[in-house]
């Protein structure tokens, strides 16, 4: 029986390759698009056109994601995988200790894509996951949201909003575990991304590469199971909460 997946944030960088890889792997994806002008997905949907479907999807938005919910639940009535991967840097403030001016609309916002975003489509999509055979839910996080290694001094807005997403990610693994259901956090490394809206090429790890380590890890979900969600490193280092 063929997979599905949805990915959110498919447009480029992790996303895409993660996108294409499960493609490759015989998945029909659900890719969701926020940037409807960016050109790498419309090119992939022309090399699998039976598998890709694109669903137009900004996380931060109510009416978006019900609408790309409605249209998933149109074409498929279960999902095996939620890949929750769409998110932004908190760049405005990471230089910017608790003494200086703080941007809080900004920081608000951070907080709305990061942790929120991914709560809303998990909330509208997680009746079709429950329906599939897998019950996998993924959120991409951070070594930043992690409580117990908190070294930093600023980059406020993404640090909170990674620890809320993985509060989140604990509360919705306590809803579905006795289902058969589970959770998986990963950090997906340093990554050569866009997501401060640049590619980031100081960064040591290309993100096809990690795409493939965080599948490796999904494959092998069943040695990550149990009463809590697992926060994982891309290369399969746990990490405390």
């Amino acid at each position: 029986m063929q997979k599905t997946i949805l990915i959110t944030g498919a447009d480029r960088g992790l996303g895409y390759d993660l996108t294409e890889q499960f493609l490759k792997k015989g998945y029909r994806v659900f890719a969701g698009q926020y940037m409807l002008d960016w050109p790498e997905l419309k090119d992939l949907q022309q090399q699998h056109k039976n598998l890709l479907d694109l669903v137009p999807l900004d996380v931060s938005s109510d009416d978006s994601v019900t609408s790309a919910v409605a249209y998933v639940k149109s074409k498929t009535d279960a999902l095996d995988i939620l890949l929750n991967n769409a998110g932004i840097s908190g760049g405005r403030d990471n230089s910017l200790n608790v003494f200086d001016a703080l941007d809080f609309d900004w920081a608000q916002h951070v907080y709305n894509v990061n942790a929120v975003g991914p709560l809303r489509v998990t909330n509208g999509l997680l009746p079709l996951v429950m329906n599939s055979d897998t019950k996998l839910v993924v959120n991409i996080s951070s070594e930043a949201g992690s409580i117990a290694r908190s070294y930093r001094k600023g980059w406020f807005a993404y640090c909170m909003a990674k620890a809320a997403l993985n509060m989140q990610s604990s509360i919705v693994h306590n809803n579905i575990y006795p289902l058969g259901g589970q959770v998986l956090v990963v950090h997906p490394g340093f990554l050569q991304s866009y997501i401060t809206g640049r590619k980031n090429l100081e960064a040591k790890t290309p993100t096809d590469v990690a795409a493939n380590q965080i599948i490796g890890i999904i494959e092998d979900k069943e040695i990550y199971r149990g009463d809590g969600p697992t926060f994982i490193d891309h290369e399969g280092e746990r990490w405390p909460w």
